[in-house]
């Protein structure tokens, strides 16, 4: 019988520990020195980054640092609609002062609290990240997604500029770093370090693994695979956050 049991047992304790790596892992991975070599030294205009008391703050005007129509005709850094698409009723995008706080060491939380309207991220280039739903909390529709530039994006009521999904100027069919969450963890492209795509995302729409800003490894979130409604953008986030949410004001 002990021949037979005790390989049982080393069997449901290996089990156990690959189910829960991620959540082990979480909170024990420092994320500054990455924040600051992205936000901080890659894009010097409109983003600024503090370090404090275990939080690291992002500081943005929240405009993009590439091409799109909506910074109106004439600008240098004016590029035409995709063939087709045109502007909503917003039809230009404006300076804001955002501040995203957020854990040096990002956890796991219990509660996974829902994704909202509203930002839920931020970009390396200090623009927004929203999710896949629009106002009245609805899902992105064909219709909607005519108003994205090359960058699948858009300004709001508000004239703030921000990301539904992948785009031109921040990820493919790759594995670029987009940016981080509101709960710290890093955001990426549809592919692994690897260059493969992942095929073991959790119901966050992420994993734990390396990439090449964490040789060690870290829980992070990849952007969607689905070719969303066939119009060739995919959906950066949608759903809950596997991490402890952090503050964005603006």
């Amino acid at each position: 019988m002990k021949k037979i049991f005790l390989p049982i047992i080393l069997l449901n304790m290996v089990s156990c520990q690959s189910d829960d790596v991620a959540d082990n892992m979480a909170g024990s991975v420092e994320i500054t020195d990455v924040v600051l070599a992205h936000f901080k030294n890659d894009y010097t205009d409109g983003v600024s980054v503090q370090v404090a008391n275990g939080n690291i703050t992002i500081s943005s005007t929240g405009l993009p640092n590439h091409k799109t129509p909506y910074w109106g005709a004439g600008n240098e850094m004016y590029e035409d609609f995709p063939e087709g698409y045109h502007a909503n009723v917003n039809t230009s995008m404006s300076a804001h002062n955002y501040r995203m706080t957020i854990a040096t060491m990002p956890a796991a939380s219990g509660n996974h609290e829902e994704t909202t309207l509203g930002p839920i991220g931020m970009a390396v280039n200090g623009v927004p990240i929203y999710n896949d739903r629009e106002g009245g909390n609805v899902a992105l529709d064909a219709l909607t997604i005519t108003t994205f530039d090359y960058s699948g994006a858009h300004p709001g009521p508000g004239k703030d500029y921000h990301y539904h999904t992948t785009g031109r100027y921040t990820t493919v069919d790759d594995d670029h770093l987009v940016g981080f969450l509101r709960d710290g963890f890093p955001i990426y492209g549809r592919k692994d370090q690897d260059e493969t795509y992942p095929a073991d995302l959790d119901t966050y729409g992420g994993h734990f693994g390396t990439t090449s800003d964490f040789p060690n490894g870290i829980y992070h979130y990849h952007a969607s695979n689905v070719n969303y409604l066939n119009t060739g953008y995919y959906i950066l986030k949608a759903g809950a956050y596997y991490g402890t949410k952090g503050t964005f004001t603006q």
